[in-house]
């Protein structure tokens, strides 16, 4: 959590960070910000002191809503240095942290360094850092980093968030259903109401739409029938029209609009009717979810949760990526993983992973699944969950499992 942070710094001895970028989104400096609605901006942290946020004087009035301290790089001379270095942007960049930090009281030190921006610009900010500032000693950390540390758990007010994210994206899979549920047959095919087949890209549509009248965003969900259900991150074919029999894998992943806190959840279906081998690899993916959650335990280290499924999972002969590391069917992916500002955050549930636990404010997904492309199929099931104060798993994804939507 935030209020951790200050911990973590003194566990990686470091007596101060920065989070920079451009105008991409950026996950650490929307976190410490606490969702500040900007574009450019750095926030400089010294340890055991508030953090700063340095922003254009153009986003001002969005960066005070920020919970931080606010300046603006005007206030604190950018200008003057940007005119010093003739230009040189990355130059200038140097020369201001430097007056930044000396204002926050650090005039040497291990200073982190995070956030999101174009590579070459980084590197090149990088190496100027350390040959014009040696008295401070720049360090980026390639993986566990202290940012990625702090939001391994939520607070109160991110989780109420995440919630609400939940129960709204939980409403748009229902009304999805209800769509489907509301077709007709035609031969193989699915119409609506004027006799037009519908497709995928229409699904895909009313779910956009209806995120969007609640405040979400999709984030390029994936609806795949068929074959292509088969490939656990295919998008699904805009074009192809909804069939009867096959097996759909709809995993909806939306986020707060405009960037924010993210819902992920994964239903499979088949319209009108389920094939026998469809219906018995989803029964044996259910009951790899089931395993999954019997499997959890509060402090406990969370690869015991996947290689439960994969021994359930090889037991009823299916390839797993433990027995057959390259293969292209059955079970090929990790348990879940971390949600929260990003898709995909800590904890890892991996057998590859040994050293994430489960703790009180992980929100995490559950999501087994087998894949058959060859044989035209694929299911995964995936619900969102809380490990609440109590130390117990709680789901954050009521919306059925039920396998067959039934239609006229």
């Amino acid at each position: 959590m935030k209020s951790d942070i200050d911990r973590l710094m003194r566990e990686r001895e470091l007596d101060a960070f920065i989070v920079t970028g451009g105008e991409e989104f950026n996950t650490a400096r929307y976190y410490l910000s606490d969702g500040a609605r900007i574009t450019h901006g750095s926030i400089f942290k010294v340890a055991d002191k508030p953090a700063l946020l340095v922003c254009n004087r153009m986003e001002l009035e969005e960066a005070v809503k920020a919970r931080i301290d606010v300046l603006t790089d005007v206030e604190l001379g950018f200008y003057d240095r940007y005119k010093e270095a003739e230009g040189d942007s990355i130059r200038a960049t140097v020369l201001h942290w430097s007056d930044v930090l000396r204002r926050l009281g650090l005039r040497a030190g291990r200073i982190g360094l995070y956030g999101t921006w174009q590579v070459n610009q980084t590197i090149a900010l990088y190496e100027s850092l350390k040959a014009d500032l040696a008295q401070y000693e720049f360090l980026a950390e390639a993986e566990n980093t202290l940012i990625e540390e702090a939001m391994l758990t939520k607070d109160e007010d991110e989780i109420a968030r995440i919630k609400a994210v939940a129960a709204r994206a939980n409403a748009v899979m229902a009304l999805a259903w209800d769509f489907i549920a509301g077709l007709r047959r035609d031969g193989s095919c699915l119409i609506n109401e004027d006799r037009a087949r519908v497709t995928i890209g229409d699904v895909k549509n009313l779910v956009r739409r209806e995120l969007m009248a609640r405040g979400l965003e999709d984030t390029n969900m994936i609806f795949a029938q068929g074959r292509d259900a088969g490939f656990p991150h295919s998008r699904g074919e805009a074009a192809m029209p909804l069939r009867v029999g096959q097996a759909i894998v709809f995993d909806l992943f939306p986020r707060e609009l405009g960037g924010g806190y993210h819902h992920d959840m994964t239903r499979t279906w088949c319209i009108g009717y389920a094939p026998p081998e469809v219906r018995e690899v989803y029964d044996t993916v259910m009951e790899a979810f089931d395993i999954s959650v019997e499997a959890f335990g509060l402090n406990k280290p969370t690869h015991l949760m996947q290689e439960a499924v994969l021994d359930h999972f090889e037991k009823a002969g299916h390839a797993t990526t433990r027995t057959h590391p390259s293969t292209m069917e059955g079970y090929v992916h990790s348990l879940g993983h971390g949600v929260g500002i990003d898709i995909h955050e800590r904890p890892s549930i991996s057998h590859l992973r040994r050293d994430d636990f489960c703790q009180i404010g992980n929100v995490l997904t559950i999501e087994p699944g087998l894949y058959y492309p060859e044989r035209g199929f694929g299911a995964r099931i995936e619900d969102l969950f809380v490990v609440d104060g109590k130390g117990e798993l709680v789901s954050l994804t009521p919306f059925r499992k039920d396998l067959v939507i039934p239609v006229g």
